[in-house]
């Protein structure tokens, strides 16, 4: 009896360093996580089956911000989005959407019930969870959502990223956006500053492992360029920098185009870039920063007039990991090896994304019969878009020559902070000011989020909402009436 003693003893002497040696390894590469080789990790990879030893859950948040037909690219972004994890094994129990759902069943849409993000594309509408729709797509929700916070939800599913210590979160944002802002459909605009601390917030209750966050709007860097720390375990990538818009694609006029009865854009430059690349390669050998560089390729679009420049903020560590670990893979591109490549290219233009709903307007009217109150009515909402543009751009060139002088005015409102700094000292007074500008001059609306940095200047140099307060009842003497009013549309802060 004494050798097989021996022999089992010997063996479990072994096992012992094994397992020493594991641990050690583990420590080293991520605290008590053992990181698998991306071709491995596929075997033991499980999405909280019952039947299995769950050690992570992927997890994804997708919010369209906007609202109206002539913005039907950014609610085709999200639905697409939606299938290409939904094709990657996520389930719908983790994955959370928000939009507005106006446009399948709209008027406007050419093909009722059916939502396509480009030209020959699939309905990509089909099966997407009706998480928070309408009224109910806000800021605060969306916040609720991320943080796990179910008390705070105000309508919608109740769906929540109740997500664990090893989990891992995906979420992408498609809509209109300025310096230090995002749009919303309902409430107020979504601030960098409130953003960045529930992503504080969520990385300090320790209930994920690693978040990414794909973010498309104008001037999207400024969400996290200078807020962003490093240490939250958190990879963001952005559709512009701070000081340059976004561009939506598939629209009328480019090659490829929409089809001939669509008036509008299907899509926005960066979201199809990423998610064309990941419906057509395999995301298990496919890494984050590989993405990136494609995506950054395509939307730049060979630097032309029509791209944006992609950025990266955050843990950059994070991009060396596969895109496999938060939006899934396709199986039927499994055998697919990564390609440094896309052969999917950017159409012949591209429109800036603060300009989509005027081109809408447009083919719109071009293409009624005349005298018809189809052309009427594109005649007129034309024209409004247009009036509120110049009402909003004349009120804040105005305050700013009040406040600053003739010549000294331009300067200050749109000068711009070395890269790295935030967008404003003291976020509380921008949100006053543009609180104080909307009172008396009316709402900013999707297209005066451009404006945001002029207000940023602003509480920079100093100014008071009294003083804020004067000029603007000199410069506005009324608040227009109009679908575009904050007597309509309410508040922006």
């Amino acid at each position: 009896m004494s050798r097989p003693s021996t022999a089992m003893a010997s063996l479990l002497l072994l096992l012992l360093f094994a397992v020493a040696g594991l641990s050690s390894a583990a420590r080293n590469l991520d605290g008590d996580v053992i990181k698998l080789p991306s071709e491995s990790s596929r075997f033991f990879h499980n999405d909280g089956d019952a039947d299995g030893d769950s050690v992570e859950t992927r997890w994804a948040v997708l919010i369209a911000g906007s609202s109206g037909f002539w913005n039907y690219r950014h609610q085709a972004d999200v639905c697409h989005a939606y299938q290409v994890l939904k094709r990657g094994g996520l389930k719908d129990e983790n994955i959370i959407v928000f939009m507005y759902d106006d446009i399948a069943s709209n008027e406007e849409n050419p093909r009722p019930g059916v939502i396509i993000n480009s030209p020959h594309g699939d309905d990509v509408y089909g099966g997407v969870p009706k998480d928070y729709t309408g009224e109910d797509v806000t800021a605060n929700n969306f916040f609720a959502v991320i943080l796990g916070n179910k008390s705070a939800l105000t309508g919608g599913s109740g769906k929540v990223v109740d997500s664990g210590p090893n989990d891992h979160v995906f979420i992408y944002y498609s809509d209109h956006g300025g310096p230090g802002v995002l749009g919303m459909p309902a409430g107020p605009f979504l601030y960098a500053n409130d953003l960045i601390d529930v992503l504080k917030k969520k990385h300090a209750s320790g209930t994920y492992r690693s978040m990414v966050f794909y973010l498309e709007a104008c001037e999207s860097g400024s969400i996290f360029e200078g807020l962003l720390p490093e240490g939250l375990n958190i990879y963001a990538t952005t559709a512009a920098n701070a000081e340059e818009s976004s561009w939506g694609t598939y629209c009328p006029g480019e090659t490829p185009g929409p089809p001939p009865e669509y008036e509008t854009c299907l899509a926005d430059l960066y979201s199809v870039a990423w998610m064309e690349d990941s419906d057509a390669h395999n995301m298990q050998r496919e890494t984050l920063h590989q993405q990136y560089e494609l995506v950054k390729r395509r939307t730049a679009n060979d630097n032309s007039a029509y791209g944006s420049h992609v950025m990266q903020y955050g843990d950059i560590r994070l991009s060396m990991e596969n895109l496999y670990l938060y939006i899934g893979s396709n199986p039927a591109n499994d055998n697919l090896t990564f390609v440094d490549d896309n052969a999917l290219r950017p159409s012949s233009k591209g429109v800036n994304q603060r300009d989509a709903d005027l081109l809408h307007f447009w083919h719109k009217f071009k293409k009624a019969p005349e005298g018809s109150t189809r052309k009427s009515e594109a005649q007129k909402q034309f024209v409004e878009v247009m009036t509120h543009r110049m009402h909003v751009d004349h009120g804040i060139k105005l305050i700013g020559k009040l406040l600053f002088g003739i010549e000294k005015g331009p300067e200050v409102l749109s000068s711009v902070r070395s890269a790295g700094q935030p967008l404003v000292d003291d976020w509380s007074c921008l949100k006053g000011l543009v609180r104080t500008f909307e009172t008396h001059c009316g709402s900013l609306s999707q297209y005066g989020m451009k404006h945001m940095r002029a207000f940023a200047n602003i509480c920079n140099a100093g100014i008071t909402k009294r003083q804020m307060a004067e000029a603007s009842a000199q410069a506005c003497d009324r608040i227009p009436q109009g679908p575009w009013s904050s007597l309509s549309r309410g508040f922006s802060s």
